[in-house]
């Protein structure tokens, strides 16, 4: 029987595998710190790609909130405006009114009575004045009563006042001014 020694054959065997396996773990290594590159790489790109449309977003939605506040500061400059027209319409609506209420004031004064002051808080009027006798005032206060434009004249004080006339009186009228429909206050 022949002696054969299969141990240096063995041995350069396991070398050879050994060295194989090596090879191979390094290319596994090798491989998987790519794949590993290319996974963060991507992941570093997608990440990137969304901080970028982020970026656009934020300034959209910058100059989104820009227009808001312009569209916000136009529709206030637009109601002041608004509110002021309304104001002047209706001053230049009741700007005749105030010659109405003088014309038919002075129509509605009979004679013998002489009007001292008349003061006008709000729509509230106080006539004070002096008469000849108390049956003028009565007169006085129907055609203010009878008036479109007067309304609950109420007789306050009468005072009579003989150095002026045996029946003269002083007398002060609280009444109300009424703003007539728009029909009746432009004819």
């Amino acid at each position: 029987m022949a002696r054969i020694n299969l141990l240096p054959w063995r041995e350069e065997y396991r070398q050879e595998k050994k060295k194989e396996f090596f090879t191979q773990l390094v290319g596994v290594c090798i491989l998987a710190g790519l794949v590993a590159y290319v996974w963060i790489a991507s992941v570093d790109n997608a990440i990137a790609y969304q901080n970028e449309r982020n970026n656009i977003l934020n300034n959209e939605i910058k100059m989104l909130s820009e227009q808001v506040k312009e569209i916000q500061e136009l529709k206030k400059k637009r109601r002041e405006l608004s509110d002021r027209m309304k104001v002047i319409q209706d001053l230049q609506g009741t700007r005749p009114l105030i010659v109405r209420y003088f014309d038919e004031f002075a129509k509605a004064v009979p004679d013998g009575i002489y009007v001292t002051s008349l003061k006008r808080v709000g729509n509230a009027l106080t006539i004070d004045g002096v008469s000849e006798s108390n049956s003028r005032v009565s007169a006085f206060m129907r055609k203010l009563n009878a008036s479109k434009y007067f309304d609950e004249p109420d007789l306050k004080t009468v005072d009579a006042v003989p150095e002026l006339g045996e029946q003269a009186a002083k007398f002060t009228i609280h009444l109300k001014m009424v703003l007539p429909g728009d029909g009746e206050a432009q004819g």
